[in-house]
């Protein structure tokens, strides 16, 4: 295998392991000023996600760098013409990690209040706008022959990629929200049953249009490996709400997981050999060999990897199996 494709599989990894991680970082952000009714409430909710989530974003912040390094092509006309889109997301996630370690700094109601909802916003905008981006990615955008992006910012909100913004939205909401049903003590489980089962019949409803509106422009039909991905999102998905209905929050937060890893996984699936398709001409897209590094680096990177990678699986592990149990009101610190 050569490394240009080894690095675009580790990356789709990486963006798989942050979606599945932070999927349901946003959905409890989205979902604690919600679901609280009272200020004990929600912080019992955050607290699910307090020990977790700044590790959970060093996923995007690795698979960033992966992509700077592997990469440098894709990573600049991404973010050049991505630029916007980008610095909202950066601001949002700016704005939720501020809520999360200041709104337990004063006792007054309304400043708990003020973050408790940019905690929201912080939350739904990320969730958002990474399907929109994603979208976007695998529908085309306008790139000319010298790997320039050619378009406005309203070039990345057509209705399709806004309906994919709309598909990762749900579904980490939805996975937010089986998540909480692990976490959260005895007396909430049941409202946030009740939520997850309704959020989930939603995300239902807009994965059909995806799938409809994808079938339509020709989108992940054209490769057997993206509808095989596809597939078993989907599956995963009907699966997650039944058992959330069921009341086995274990194994739905297990299927819940495998619609995230899935549908990530298919885009990724879609998109290779590419890493941008350009709209103008398919010949002027970005693929993993004409935007890769030169062989050394991707040497040099194959090998730190390999030796920085189990180590901070191994610690992410440990953390998480710190933290398993459910919280009650004596685990309060946020």
């Amino acid at each position: 295998m050569e490394l240009s494709v080894l690095w675009f599989i580790l990356v789709a990894v990486l963006f798989t392991g942050f979606f599945f991680l932070e999927g349901f970082d946003y959905g409890v952000g989205i979902l604690a000023p919600l679901l609280g009714r009272d200020d004990t409430e929600r912080r019992l909710l955050i607290n699910s996600i307090g020990p977790v989530w700044d590790g959970n974003e060093v996923w995007m912040i690795t698979a960033g760098g992966a992509m700077f390094a592997a990469f440098p092509n894709w990573y600049a006309t991404l973010f050049s013409g991505f630029y916007l889109a980008l610095f909202l997301l950066v601001v949002a996630i700016i704005v939720r990690g501020a809520a999360l370690e200041f709104r337990s700094g004063h006792d007054h109601p309304g400043w708990r209040s003020l973050w408790d909802w940019l905690l929201f916003a912080g939350s739904l905008v990320p969730a958002l706008l990474w399907g929109v981006a994603m979208t976007d990615l695998v529908a085309g955008v306008p790139i000319d022959a010298g790997m320039n992006y050619a378009g406005t910012f309203w070039n990345l909100v057509s209705p399709y990629a806004v309906l994919g913004g709309l598909l990762t939205l749900s579904v980490f909401t939805f996975h937010g929200a089986v998540f909480l049903s692990l976490k959260a003590p005895g007396d909430l489980v049941d409202r946030i049953r009740a939520t997850a089962a309704k959020v989930g019949g939603a995300a239902l409803v807009v994965f059909l249009l995806m799938i409809g509106a994808s079938f339509v422009k020709g989108i992940f039909f054209d490769k057997a490996g993206a509808v095989v991905l596809i597939v078993v999102a989907f599956a995963a998905l009907l699966a997650a709400n039944r058992l959330v209905r069921k009341g086995s929050t274990g194994w739905a937060f297990a299927a819940s997981g495998l619609t995230v890893a899935g549908l990530t996984a298919a885009f990724f699936a879609d998109l290779f050999p590419r890493v941008m398709v350009s709209s103008l001409n398919a010949a002027w897209s970005l693929t993993v060999y004409n935007a890769a590094s030169a062989p050394y680096t991707l040497r040099i990177m194959t090998i730190t990897a390999a030796i920085m990678v189990p180590i901070v699986l191994a610690y992410q592990g440990w953390t998480y199996w710190v933290f398993r149990k459910r919280l009650s009101v004596h685990d309060l610190k946020y």
